[in-house]
């Protein structure tokens, strides 16, 4: 079995330690969700972070909170997910070419490779263990998180750092704007369930998990089981897919508690979601939350904090809209994630 044993994360909203979970909901009205960051001298050497993108801070940062709150020093393993990447540094590059192709900064270069988060982070712990990334769009976290299950069952390691990234510039959210992707218009984020504008809510984010092979006090819950589906011929198959998912992990439908909707307030895939979810676990309480942390490749990561702290707290906090009867108990908790109804993630928490 694999706990989850420590958790750092940089989001939209006040998850830095010490604010609680969710209790003073940040609300924005802009184009896309920024992070709420860090004092980032707090855990980053001034001088060494002056040469770092934001998206290597919010990486490294929230991988120390992580590893500080599992109360370890270093990992046996570190695993990082992303779908797009530093889309910050590649824009310097890219911007610097179309004006003069010589005399090119170096670092942007340097640190616009994917696998950069995750190196910066081994750097900064000195930790020359197993480290590996995952670019697969939004299912880049999903196989961070198979990895370190297979790391741990292999006898690999005890403790991985797994996580996911990813960071939204307005120049990458001008660009995708146009295949329909995102609202086109700034929008009230606690406002986004009563848009009827097509596109999604942007967004970004930093979450990393300490994933141990052992249960201890610091542990939020169980991770249980991750699954994903590409392409799903109907909604039929993606409930079928679901139903067998949770029987390969001993669960009847009736049995799961909560489902977190991947839902994010493009009306036309969220009735997709809908369907799928009263299709396979209609009996279960279902809680939206992407209209906190916004879309994004690694929104999973967000959705993985939930129902950690949620399971450990035994509490829904109030920001997230109930769809349904407030469960008896939160034993078992179903993530369900979305993009344009191509690619579907499951991640099964159990306590």
């Amino acid at each position: 079995m694999e706990y989850i044993n420590g958790i750092g994360i940089i989001s939209p909203q006040n998850t830095l330690p010490g604010q609680g979970f969710l209790e003073a909901v940040v609300e924005q009205t802009a184009d896309f969700l920024k992070s709420v960051e860090p004092v980032y001298k707090s855990y980053i050497d001034p001088i060494a972070s002056r040469r770092m993108s934001r998206l290597i801070k919010m990486g490294i940062t929230s991988a120390k909170i992580c590893l500080r709150d599992a109360g370890i020093d270093a990992p046996d393993a570190i695993i990082t997910g992303t779908g797009l990447g530093s889309v910050e540094d590649t824009e310097k590059i890219l911007g610097e070419l179309t004006i003069e192709e010589k005399f090119l900064n170096p670092s942007p270069f340097i640190q616009s490779t994917y696998n950069t988060i995750s190196s910066q982070i081994a750097i900064s712990l000195k930790c020359h263990e197993y480290n590996s990334t995952f670019v697969h769009r939004c299912f880049s976290l999903e196989s961070c998180l198979t990895d370190a299950v297979l790391q741990i069952r292999e006898g690999s390691a005890a403790n991985v750092l797994a996580g996911g990234i990813d960071e939204m510039t307005l120049n990458h959210l001008t660009i995708i704007r146009r295949l329909g992707m995102w609202k086109r218009e700034a929008i009230r984020n606690l406002d986004l369930w009563t848009s009827e504008t097509p596109g999604a809510l942007a967004g970004e984010g930093s979450a990393y998990f300490v994933i141990s092979s052992e249960k201890n006090e610091k542990t939020y819950a169980r991770l249980a089981a991750v699954e994903t589906l590409y392409k799903p011929s109907s909604t039929m198959q993606t409930a079928s897919f679901v139903k067998q998912f949770l029987a390969d992990n001993g669960l009847m439908p009736a049995e799961v508690d909560l489902v977190l909707m991947g839902s994010n307030g493009y009306s036309e895939h969220d009735r997709v979601c809908n369907e799928v979810i009263m299709q396979s676990v209609p009996a279960a309480a279902r809680v939206l939350y992407k209209h906190l942390c916004g879309e994004y490749h690694t929104v999973s990561g967000f959705a993985l904090y939930l129902a950690a702290n949620i399971i450990s707290r035994q509490m829904i906090p109030s920001c997230m809209p109930l769809l349904q009867r407030k469960p008896e108990k939160l034993e078992n908790i179903l993530i369900h994630n979305h993009f344009r109804n191509t690619d579907h993630a499951f991640i099964l928490v159990r306590v």
